[in-house]
């Protein structure tokens, strides 16, 4: 009896132990709310929108002899559009901060902190994070909010957002982190802290705090399939991230963002193993932009970014947000993985916001002929000047497919009119290009194939397939 008296004591002391290392779930947000409530902003906009109104009671088909006739008696129309977000404000002289889709495109804009209302003007907007800067015309003094370290926002510590959900301003709400670095494909350069805290329309710019009255996100975005409310997963901007953007927007009125000319998808695991890539990783290239920092340093398409500026990138994701923040101008070296090896290219740094349009370079035009490819159960025709005009193809060489067996190794992973253009690294100018190298590797007892192709959407990819 007394042993299990001990035993009991013993686990008692320890539940004990275990329960004052958890921090306590707050009483009250009030206190928070108090403070903060002053800080948070409703933003309202106006947008004159342009339409023409038909006098008569029918419309003309396209492309009807009468439909010219009759533009002449249509009437330009002009109508207001109005539209309702959140802010706070990060400076005394009344420097708000919101997202970019809130104001993108309006004619006037409205901040109102508690009953009062100033017109605001844009210092800058950066629409590729989502984020705008805005300055109230006053002189008044404000009550800012500072920015926290979001990187120390861990799953499951609470969080409190205010704002202006469906119009009704000073609204609060509170959660917890659901989750880190979420990429729901809004842009590219998606790392959202996941919430629960209810966040609806209207909630959009507004701040996400800890419990520290600290900006740890800026609240962009929810998820709420067939509804227009909350169902309790929201997302916001990194105060990290955002902080870096809205410090350029102050200084200079726009992004000075870097720029590498690629695109990239990511490393499978059938990729990895295709080209003896230890672990699926890095960012694979799928295409170069002509003349860009990455043409110029030699940089190839199929090539694997492994080290950028010393940093290295472990998914395709990380890239684009490493070169975003890496300065302008900047020369740097990145690791590469091509022809099973590890090299290193030089090159200097260009600036996103003044990149011209991505071209991918262009390559010389040669013959090639229709066959059956019997190892990969696929038919493939020869790319003609007629494809190369009519999906304004950036390339000239490769093989179309034209069928897949249902027995094939690449059925559900390629689509008719793919067309093939590298396989194992081995450009592909005819057919027997392609059966070669296939049946070279088959010799060898290596069954991974690595297959560049361009898609239906006429975009290059690249796609790993072990076969049978």
């Amino acid at each position: 009896m007394r042993l299990i008296k001990k035993i009991l004591l013993v686990t008692f002391i320890l539940n004990i132990g275990v329960f004052t290392n958890v921090k306590a779930t707050p009483a009250s947000f009030a206190d928070l709310a108090e403070k903060l409530m002053p800080s948070v902003v409703n933003i309202s906009t106006t947008q004159t929108v342009k339409t023409t109104s038909n006098q008569f009671p029918f419309q003309f088909p396209p492309g009807s002899p009468f439909e010219e006739m009759f533009k002449d008696f249509q009437r330009p129309t002009e109508r207001k559009a109005s539209s309702l977000g959140s802010g706070f404000i990060i400076k005394e002289n009344g420097t708000v901060i919101t997202n970019n889709h809130v104001i993108a495109g309006a004619d006037d804009i409205l901040v109102k902190v508690n009953s009062k209302e100033y017109k605001a003007k844009v210092i800058g907007a950066d629409p590729y994070m989502d984020i705008a800067v805005l300055k109230m015309e006053t002189k008044e003094k404000f009550s800012p909010v500072k920015f926290g370290d979001s990187d120390k926002a861990r799953v499951g510590d609470w969080v409190v957002a205010i704002g202006n959900p469906f119009g009704l301003g000073g609204t609060v709400t509170s959660g917890i982190v659901s989750a880190r670095n979420r990429d729901i494909g809004m842009t590219r350069y998606d790392d959202f802290i996941q919430t629960d805290a209810s966040i609806n329309q209207g909630n959009s710019g507004g701040p996400l705090f800890n419990l520290q009255g600290e900006v740890v996100g800026i609240n962009t975005a929810i998820i709420a399939p067939g509804r227009s409310g909350s169902i309790g997963i929201g997302f916001a901007i990194p105060a990290n991230a955002a902080s870096k953007v809205i410090d350029q927007l102050i200084n200079f009125g726009e992004t000075r963002r870097g720029w590498l000319g690629v695109r990239i998808q990511e490393v499978t695991k059938e990729i990895a193993e295709a080209v003896d890539l230890k672990s699926p990783e890095g960012a694979l290239v799928a295409s170069v932009g002509e003349k860009s920092p990455a043409d110029k340093a030699g940089v190839l398409a199929g090539d694997i970014i492994l080290e950028f500026d010393g940093k290295k990138i472990d998914s395709m994701r990380t890239l684009p947000k490493v070169v975003a923040n890496t300065k302008v101008g900047k020369k740097v070296q990145i690791k590469i993985w091509r022809n099973k090896k590890l090299i290193s290219k030089n090159l200097k740094l260009g600036r996103l916001e003044s990149s011209e349009e991505f071209k991918e370079k262009k390559t010389k035009t040669k013959k090639i002929e229709e066959v059956e490819i019997k190892n990969l159960k696929i038919t493939v025709r020869n790319l003609n000047q007629e494809d190369i005009a009519e999906k304004k193809l950036k390339i000239n060489k490769g093989v179309v497919i034209t069928e897949i067996s249902n027995k094939s190794p690449l059925k559900g992973l390629l689509k008719i009119n793919d067309i093939i253009i590298e396989a194992k690294g081995t450009p592909i100018t005819k057919p027997s290009d392609l059966i070669e190298t296939v049946n070279r590797m088959l010799k060898k007892g290596d069954k991974n194939l690595l297959l560049s192709i361009i898609d239906n959407d006429n975009r290059r990819r690249y796609l790993g397939v072990k076969l049978n």
